[in-house]
């Protein structure tokens, strides 16, 4: 039988991959991940009803995603998973115009998705790298490539589009967003929830190490804090969010930035990190005494609220507020402050509700449903495998 999926999500630092058995529905055989690949990586496997929990490390030093694959695959051959392995799915962050639906990987479609690695250029090699493994691992397996921007691709064109002169729209210089797979995750249990109306206007928070908002109507997006590359829109834990572009040109040509150093500025040295001078975490600034740590705490929460106010007017209204991913899911007083700025459109949270990790945690006065939904891209990219 080869009848399961595998589904492979790779990140900067970290690599996440489950199993699933395609029967009537999607059913989990194992789910892990490797975290902190860059320094004291530690292997993670959830405990399922055919797989025992895994929480141990790999050891002081880094490691790279080759080695990373390494000990998943041997995880898999160990439990005896690879033989049944058919497909395997790949969280792809970028498809640029061309990809706004799953795509088999082969040599064609590989080499396209190559060229858009300067538009996302801390995921999009690691993506790839991801694939060419899983190929050469599983020669007999489908490879398929799910992307976090084919979720956006049917925005309406006003939202796609920058006050550039229309030859660069035309050569790709658009607003994509990301996160489209936590996002179709979250519309797949609003409809769930709410049935065809999947929660009516909605704003969903996905609030991790990279951070962004998506608006919402009947389950489809209609606006995004993420542009033409993952760096726009919030604040995040290294990431710069949205600045003045004359900001960049100053830093260009006064401060005689080379394009690297740019580019190492804006993705790894900006954010909660730069603005603290001590972390990128949200849990260590939350934990800490220090001054610097709360301003860069109050920045996000500024920001959060503010863009939340503009899709808000791009949705007309606001029915249902979702928190997602790592700070969304597992850090009350954030999910608090941010509903504090968010009072005017008539969100209120329940207290003790909010403690939880899922579930509804808006109080009854409330005009808005405010809820909390676990991220679960890799569930995601197998519902896209099955219509492949």
């Amino acid at each position: 039988m080869n009848d399961a999926i595998l589904v492979l999500n790779g990140g900067s630092s970290s690599l996440k991959f489950a199993v699933f058995q395609q029967r009537d529905d999607l059913h989990l055989l194992v789910r892990g991940s490797i975290s902190s690949i860059r320094q004291r990586p530690r292997l993670h496997v959830a405990p399922t009803a055919l797989s025992s929990g895994i929480d141990r490390s790999l050891g002081a030093g880094s490691i790279d995603i080759a080695s990373a694959f390494e000990v998943v695959g041997s995880l898999l051959a160990d439990r005896g998973l690879l033989r049944q392995i058919g497909k395997v799915g790949h969280r792809i962050v970028h498809g640029g115009q061309s990809f706004s639906k799953a795509a088999i990987l082969d040599a064609e479609t590989t080499k396209a998705l190559h060229l858009l690695e300067p538009l996302a250029p801390i995921h999009q090699a690691i993506n790839l790298e991801i694939v060419s493994l899983a190929a050469r691992l599983l020669p007999d397996a489908l490879q398929v490539g799910c992307f976090d921007t084919a979720f956006h691709a049917r925005r309406p064109e006003l939202a796609k589009l920058y006050g550039l002169p229309r030859e660069f729209s035309e050569q790709g210089v658009v607003a994509y967003g990301f996160h489209g797979l936590s996002y179709s995750h979250v519309a797949t249990k609003l409809r769930s929830r709410y049935g065809a109306s999947a929660g009516g206007r909605v704003i969903v928070a996905h609030l991790g190490s990279g951070a962004s908002l998506c608006a919402m109507k009947t389950g489809a997006s209609v606006a995004t804090t993420m542009g033409f590359s993952t760096l726009d829109g919030l604040i995040m834990s290294t990431r710069c969010g949205t600045v003045d572009p004359g900001v960049i040109l100053y830093l260009l040509q006064d401060q005689k930035l080379s394009l690297g150093e740019l580019s190492n500025l804006l993705y790894e040295e900006s954010g909660l990190l730069g603005v603290s001078g001590i972390s990128g975490d949200m849990q260590t600034l939350l934990g800490s005494s220090d001054p610097a740590a709360a301003r860069a705490v109050d920045l996000f929460i500024y920001r959060v609220g503010r863009e939340i106010g503009s899709l808000a007017a791009a949705l007309g209204g606001l029915d249902t507020l979702v928190f997602t991913a790592g700070i969304g899911e597992h850090a009350p007083v954030i999910r608090q402050k941010i509903c504090e700025a968010a009072e005017w459109l008539g969100v209120a949270v329940d207290n003790d509700l909010n403690q939880n990790d899922e579930g509804l945690v808006s109080s009854p006065q409330s005009r808005v449903d405010v809820l909390v939904i676990p991220a679960d891209e890799e569930a995601a990219v197998a519902r896209e495998i099955l219509d492949v």
